[in-house]
């Protein structure tokens, strides 16, 4: 767990010395109120040598969750926030529940900001690094939140991003079928153009750093040296575009996913399928292996998340908790057992799974993003996660303050917030609803806390949410249409006057 403090004083650097010694009341008033301007922030230090400090004087053992020590029965207060450790702290390794991250610690809002579409910690957590539409970087800082860096790396979308596994070099992907090499200072080291052109969705390293896999709408998972950045196979198989692919942790075994519904696994020394697994009744667009490798999650758009047990090639669970497609999934460093998924809807779900998890989200955050989530991923050291969106925003989530409830379905009040879907006719107006780049429809999004969708063939506004919100967006988009219909009749009027 993570302490949410108020950051130490910010200076703004610049300006020259005066040689009078006489200075403005107003100018004095200003570097004051900057000197003591507070700035939001995670900071994760001090849990963490307190973590470290308290391993010196606790042995390890089983029944570490039931003994009286304030790491495990921490009183609902913020004054016992000091007292907060890591999630990955030896006294609560057997308590996943401290890795569900549903307070929203900050978001990122970047000028003339464009879809983000994949993201990565930097090499020891200390910054963010995301990949937008336009195929530019932009770095932030992961304790305060703070605007770093912005540079182009692509000439056109970002597709994916991946650290080896030394951290000594960063892969990227765009849209267009190039591959580039960074240094971790973020410089430019190769290009290399493949998969005839066409989007490159996923690039994964092998467990030894010296080759990585890619995967793109050529239908192709390709597989390349990393000295001579030459392509050293191709896994042929798959019949349509294919979505992910990821390198197994400890093996050499490939897991990819595809528009034709399937997931397959892959020798890569020999080039051959080594079993297909038939699951998923849509796309399949992520495919994660467990840190210990035994286990599979697979995402599709039929809206499933199923996981498997490699090591006998069964189907463990399937997870229904989304109710559009599933974009985006990220296992916890630490906890082994938990995942994060985001869906089309921006929804971000908590999973507990295994033999003492459940088929149900642990915890649920319905309106995290007002559209798809394109990918998540934890801080290295497990007490934040950031996510990446459609909606041009970056978000950091860390665990509930003290005390709150937020996001824990026990919590829930089922009248209240059960979600209910509606309809409302459009008629000719649907651009009216839409508005520019989208902008009117989701400003009403984010005002309601709904989501939204416009049937254009149908031409209708679809809604979910609860009753009371459905019930103030029939009001707004009434109010709106009654708005457009009036001043189309007046200037009907007007023109047969003339």
């Amino acid at each position: 767990m993570s302490n949410h403090y108020g950051g130490g004083s910010h200076h703004r650097g610049g300006g020259s010395k005066q040689n009078n010694n006489s200075e403005d009341p107003d100018d004095a008033e200003q570097k004051a109120a900057e000197r003591n301007l507070i700035r939001r922030c995670v900071d994760f230090h001090a849990p963490a040598v307190m973590d470290i400090s308290n391993r010196l004087y606790h042995k390890a053992c089983r029944s570490a969750h039931v003994r009286n020590h304030y790491s495990n029965h921490l009183q609902p207060h913020s004054a016992y926030l000091r007292l907060m450790g890591m999630p990955i702290s030896s006294v609560s390794a057997c308590n996943p529940s401290r890795a569900y991250l549903t307070f929203l610690a900050h978001v990122t809002r970047a000028k003339n900001s464009t879809p983000i579409m994949c993201l990565s910690w930097t090499p020891g957590g200390r910054r963010l690094l995301t990949g937008n539409q336009e195929g530019e970087f932009t770095l932030w800082d992961g304790i305060t939140f703070g605007f770093e860096l912005i540079m182009s790396a692509h000439d056109v979308s970002f597709r994916s991003m991946a650290w080896s596994h030394n951290r000594n070099y960063l892969l990227t992907s765009d849209s267009g079928g190039n591959i580039k090499y960074w240094s971790p200072s973020i410089a430019p080291v190769q290009s290399i153009d493949s998969h005839n052109g066409q989007a490159i969705h996923a690039l994964s390293f092998s467990p030894s750093d010296t080759k990585f896999v890619s995967c793109g709408d050529d239908s192709k998972v390709r597989v390349w040296d990393w000295a001579t950045h030459s392509e050293e196979r191709v896994l042929e198989g798959h019949g349509w575009d294919v979505k992910t692919t990821q390198w197994h942790p400890r093996s050499s075994v490939i897991a990819s996913g595809s528009k034709d519904n399937l997931v397959k696994l892959w020798d890569p020394r020999a080039g051959t399928c080594l079993s297909t697994l038939y699951g998923h009744k849509n796309t399949v667009t992520k495919v994660a292996w467990n840190n210990n490798g035994n286990w599979l999650v697979t995402a599709s758009r039929d809206q499933l998340i199923k996981l498997y047990d490699i090591r006998a090639m069964k189907e463990l669970v399937s997870l229904k908790g989304h109710h559009k497609e599933v974009t985006s999934l990220a296992w916890h460093p630490f906890h082994e057992s938990v995942l994060a998924s985001g869906a089309m809807d921006g929804t971000l779900l908590f999973w507990n799974l295994g033999a003492k998890g459940s088929e149900e989200p642990a915890a649920r955050v319905p309106y995290a993003h007002d559209m798809a989530i394109w990918d998540l991923q934890w801080h290295p050291a497990g007490h934040m996660l950031a996510s990446g969106s459609n909606d041009r925003q970056t978000k950091f989530w860390a665990r509930n303050r003290l005390g709150s409830t937020a996001g824990l379905q026990d919590t829930i009040d089922d009248k209240e917030e059960e979600l209910q879907t509606a309809e409302i006719e459009l008629g000719n107006h649907v651009g009216i609803v839409i508005g520019r780049r989208g902008a009117t429809i989701i400003s009403m999004q984010r005002a309601t806390g709904t989501k939204m969708y416009v049937d254009q063939v149908r031409r209708v506004l679809l809604i979910q949410g609860t009753e009371k919100q459905i019930d103030t967006v029939q009001k707004r988009v009434g109010a709106l249409l009654d708005r457009v219909t009036k001043d189309e009749g007046r200037d009907q009027h007007h023109g047969m006057m003339m």
